[in-house]
């Protein structure tokens, strides 16, 4: 009689190996996935997760090995062979057109174009179905660049349950989620699991997959060096297999605050269709101190960062920089007087896909010594800071002269930090600076940034990790639509306390208090 478990296998792979160039991304690796069952798969930025699950949905082609899912091989390298076979995809990075509806989204490329009526009406009802069926509330008919990022994720799961997956990748599907949110894509996994889905979880967030998954495979170097139930381990010791020894986060001691760096006096803000502008703020960032800033996304953090970046100009109000009012300010002039971006999304604002690492090192300094002379680029000069932040912030590639787009994002974002790092900035605008990565990498972004601090430079963290926010930051702003609270010292606030501010109540208090 035929095993009972090996029944119930709804996907296997067989010794998947894949090499770019001199890297190996995945070295002999096997797993298998088992009906209504949730394997999370872990390991540090590049060590070959996304690649093996690009294979597995037919975007990229192993160099050898096999898939199989219900038991029948998988056509390497076709999409649409995974597809039909019941596998679905919710990237990282969203793939949805913004100018399109949910329905149309959802829809494209079931049916032919020429299809008489595309059956919309067909399509509205299961959509609607499926969102009432797994609580995944969404209006069909809503524009994509309309939604929030909690609601813009529903829509990639309906994509995939709309084509009957019934195998789920969800490759960092919390990474920019608020709390709720997040506890609500779990309720909604919880209802499909019940209904026979499979998931492959990929994330760095420990506590997450503690509550999530039913085993654990973690990748080293694109090898499988552990797998095994989730009741057997802890949090610490995934930690500890994913990186090969011990973790330990920086110990952050309070901050000697300076002088002000840069100053808010009354700033305001257009906004910007449904996203709300700056609200008359007045603050101050202090050399030799971390400032967090605490919030639902999408409450203003995306407009005081385009500010401080350059990207933008004050309605009304005044930017001091230095004790000196700022009449002109572009990109170029907020470069110019030290400060230095990590910007909110690594692929869109902060690297060039098919630019190099040399290119994308220097691509904010790029006219300036030893880079530039007399409008002559020095191209040595860029390899070799490339190659230095490769080094000395373990950024994993072959090389300086790969394309950043081949880069894992934990990586992109190692060069991104080592490019900011590097130059000794004066300010550091730190825009969710840890989104997508490994425990050891997050541990490493925030030693940089204490030390940047203790160097004498302002620290700006925005991030939507309360848990971040408290640990680094010597005092915490909350914004919420725009209006900024009062600064609260280290440790004076609960996350409980932060959270009255983040829903938008405790502003009229401190008016009337005031």
């Amino acid at each position: 009689m035929p095993d009972k478990t090996e029944a119930r296998v709804v996907l296997r792979l067989d010794k998947i190996t894949k090499t770019f160039g001199a890297l190996t991304a995945n070295d002999a690796v096997s797993l298998t996935l088992h009906k209504g069952e949730v394997i999370a798969l872990l390991g540090e930025n590049g060590a070959g997760k996304t690649t093996l699950m690009n294979i597995l949905f037919g975007q990229y082609t192993a160099d050898s090995g096999s898939v199989e899912v219900m038991g029948a091989a998988l056509p390497a390298g076709n999409p649409r062979a995974a597809l039909d076979a019941g596998v679905g995809m919710v990237h990282q990075h969203f793939t949805l057109a913004d100018n399109m509806t949910v329905l149309e989204n959802v829809t494209l490329g079931t049916r032919p174009l020429w299809a008489p009526g595309l059956g919309r009406a067909a399509a509205r009802a299961r959509i609607v179905q499926l969102a009432n069926d797994f609580k995944l509330s969404v209006d069909p008919d809503a524009r994509i660049s309309a939604l929030t990022v909690g609601e813009r994720q529903r829509v990639e799961i309906l994509k995939a349950l709309y084509r009957d997956a019934r195998i789920l990748i969800l490759d960092e599907p919390t990474a920019v989620l608020t709390p709720q949110e997040t506890n609500d894509l779990f309720e909604t996994l919880r209802k499909a699991i019940a209904l026979g889905l499979s998931i492959i979880f990929i994330s760095h967030k420990l506590h997450e997959v503690m509550a999530i998954s039913d085993r654990v495979v973690i990748l080293r170097h694109g090898k499988v060096v552990h797998e095994g139930p989730t009741s057997g381990t802890d949090r610490h010791d995934l930690a500890a297999r994913m990186v090969g020894g011990e973790v330990s986060a920086p110990k952050a001691a309070p901050g000697v605050p300076g002088a002000p760096l840069l100053s808010l006096r009354g700033v305001s803000t257009p906004d910007r269709g449904s996203a709300p502008g700056l609200k008359s703020l007045d603050f101050s960032l202090l050399a030799g101190q971390i400032t967090g800033l605490a919030g639902v996304s999408g409450n203003g953090q995306a407009a005081l960062a385009d500010l401080i970046g350059g990207m933008i100009a004050p309605r009304t109000g005044t930017l001091v920089l230095n004790g000196a009012d700022i009449l002109h300010w572009s990109p170029r002039a907020a470069v110019h007087a030290g400060i230095a971006r990590i910007p909110e999304d690594r692929h869109k604002t902060g690297t060039i896909a098919d630019f190099d690492l040399s290119e994308n090192a220097i691509i904010e300094t790029y006219k300036d010594p030893p880079f530039s002379r007399h409008g002559w680029m020095n191209w040595r000069a860029a390899r070799d800071f490339a190659s230095r932040i490769i080094t000395s912030y373990d950024v994993r590639c072959p090389g300086p002269g790969t394309r950043i787009r081949l880069l894992s994002g934990g990586n992109m974002q190692k060069l991104i930090l080592g490019r900011v790092m590097e130059g000794a900035p004066q300010i550091i605008l730190a825009n969710q600076p840890v989104r997508g990565l490994d425990i050891g990498a997050v541990n490493y972004v925030h030693s940089q940034l204490l030390a940047a601090r203790d160097r004498g430079a302002a620290v700006l963290l925005i991030s939507e990790d309360l848990d971040e926010i408290m640990a680094l930051s010597d005092v915490i702003h909350v914004i919420s639509e725009g209006r900024l609270s009062p600064g609260f010292a280290r440790g004076s606030m609960s996350p409980a306390e932060l959270g009255v501010w983040m829903a938008g109540h405790g502003y009229e208090e401190a008016a009337h208090a005031s």
